[in-house]
């Protein structure tokens, strides 16, 4: 059995992709205020949430239980719409030696607009179940800032 591993979702988005982007890159701190599975978050380490030397600490709701974990920017791609995050310590280290998020703001052809969610990982034993909660978190958090965005 595989320790590594990969898993992605794709939700349509209505806000603009520009809105979308400029939330990861230069608002994280507003995502606790507006995902309603996300209990709290704090910059941990650092002067500001958008340096890749800052560490966040994120406190929230995957598979109906309360998790806590660290969280840095590994790369931010502009031109792309693209930021790579490593989480780690809390209880993402208790199950994954690796643990990282992709988020990718995809322009299409037709004029409308996706979020791309890619969840890699490397689990610390094969007992461990991938992270499906994660996919499914992610998914109902891309649509509740997708609703926010929309009002803003």
């Amino acid at each position: 059995m595989a320790l590594t591993g990969k898993l992605s979702t794709e939700v349509g988005i209505q806000a603009s992709s520009a809105k979308w982007f400029n939330l990861f890159a230069k608002q994280l701190h507003h995502v606790q205020n507006l995902v309603e599975r996300v209990h709290h978050s704090k910059l941990h380490q650092g002067d500001d949430w958008h340096k890749k030397d800052s560490v966040k600490h994120w406190t929230y709701v995957i598979d109906g239980k309360v998790v806590a974990c660290k969280e840095k920017i590994e790369a931010v791609d502009e031109r792309n719409k693209k930021i790579t995050y490593i989480l780690f310590n809390g209880d993402i280290s208790q199950h994954y030696k690796v643990f990282k998020l992709i988020f990718h703001v995809i322009e299409k052809q037709d004029g409308s607009a996706s979020v791309n969610w890619t969840v890699e990982y490397e689990k610390i034993h094969e007992n461990v179940e991938p992270p499906y909660g994660y996919v499914e978190y992610l998914t109902k958090a891309s649509k509740d800032i997708d609703a926010h965005l929309l009002k803003a």
